[in-house]
């Protein structure tokens, strides 16, 4: 890798406030394809991940949303943002009032984009750099999961893992614009907000995302993930 993360974040992304939640600004990108080559350049690597980090998706935004409306729910509260990404879901958390928010993501310019986000909005995030969903869950009292159901092997080992954060007692905030992985079956839907994202990542700019918490494993009936 040619420069440091944090650097090639600053240098390809611009910080600015996000649609529809604009006391939250983050580094972001307006091409994905450009970034994306950026990405593969930088490392070396063709098949680099794609920069999901500059973007602020349609789940994320509206857990975004609802933190907004709902502080209650993680305020004075230490809260979890797994595949953080941008971290948006993490400075939702923080701006609502969590006593601290710890983000996780395996992408090296996810963790800079991540530390980077929450400085430029006054607050630090602890970032764990590594996959967790091998691990039990997090000693924490709030899980946010904001678009963790665009792959069908992420959204396999992502369910079991909410639903046994969820059986130790830890809430559980997931948000999502209804992709083919979500488990519909196995969640409780909170809110609904229009959202305003950008197709560079998603089918359409303007999405109908939603808010739900995890249904209690013994009240789903088994159903496969969609593959």
């Amino acid at each position: 890798m040619a420069s440091s993360p944090r650097a090639f974040v600053l240098r390809n992304a611009r910080l600015r406030p996000v649609p529809g939640l604009e006391e939250v600004r983050l580094h972001l990108a307006d091409d994905v394809l450009t970034l994306w080559r950026a990405v593969q350049v930088e490392t070396g690597d063709p098949d680099a991940a794609v920069p999901y980090w500059a973007f602020a998706w349609a789940g994320g935004l509206a857990v975004g949303r609802y933190l907004r409306e709902h502080p209650e729910a993680v305020a004075g509260r230490r809260v979890f943002d797994l595949a953080s990404g941008s971290g948006l879901c993490a400075i939702a958390g923080l701006l609502a009032g969590a006593s601290s928010v710890t983000a996780a993501d395996i992408d090296p310019f996810a963790a800079a984009a991540i530390e980077l986000n929450a400085k430029a909005n006054g607050h630090r995030v602890t970032v764990v750099r590594r996959d967790v969903l091998d691990e039990e869950p997090p000693d924490c009292d709030v899980i946010l999961a904001g678009d963790c159901w665009y792959d069908g092997r992420l959204a396999e080992r992502v369910l079991p893992w909410l639903r046994r954060a969820s059986a130790a007692g830890i809430d559980i905030l997931v948000g999502d614009p209804g992709r083919r992985f979500l488990p519909v079956a196995a969640l409780v839907e909170l809110a609904t907000y229009d959202v305003q994202t950008t197709t560079e990542i998603e089918d359409m700019a303007q999405k109908q995302a939603r808010v739900y918490a995890v249904r209690p494993a013994e009240e789903v009936s088994p159903r496969p993930v969609a593959r």
